[in-house]
């Protein structure tokens, strides 16, 4: 599969998404600076070193281009997003921890990170090598992007 686009333009609406996921006893927010080495290492531990390092680039963009979600209860992350991680423009990675998947937070995610995204000057967002496929065309109206995989991550180290 290759890479999806989404108008930024023609998003759902962020704010019932985020009441969605406050129901639930999850904040989104954008993180700041101190929480860094928290945030990278949990992505790490659930995710791999790939998903880390995109994570990792994220604090070096002003505002910190991604998310990530709170147990308001035990103030553990359990979900992210990102976006210009890899590549200006692209979304990604995102992921929630799997005890708490099917409860709006991944949702919330991706919508805070799009229409930031929208609100720094995107119109549109690439997410690169998709996942959820049928998730992004439902939750977003993202569509394929003909001939474009394996895209920029081609040539990529995969290991040591």
């Amino acid at each position: 599969m290759g890479d999806m686009l989404v108008k930024l333009y023609e998003l759902p609406d962020l704010n019932s998404a985020l009441e969605e996921a406050r129901k639930n006893g999850i904040i989104i927010k954008r993180p700041i600076g101190p929480e860094k080495y928290f945030v990278v290492e949990w992505v790490r531990s659930k995710f791999g070193n790939h998903w880390a390092s995109e994570t990792d680039m994220t604090f070096s963009n002003k505002p910190i281009s991604s998310f990530i979600a709170i147990d308001e209860k035990t103030n553990k992350i359990v979900g992210f997003a990102c976006y210009d991680a890899t590549v200006r423009g692209f979304f990604g990675p995102t992921g929630v921890d799997e005890g708490y998947r099917g409860k709006g937070i991944g949702k919330a995610l991706l919508l805070a990170c799009l229409h930031d995204m929208f609100n720094v000057g995107y119109a549109y967002a690439i997410i690169g090598d998709p996942g959820p496929i049928e998730y992004y065309k439902k939750t977003v109206n993202a569509i394929e992007i003909e001939n474009s995989y394996p895209g920029i991550y081609k040539n990529m180290i995969r290991e040591i």
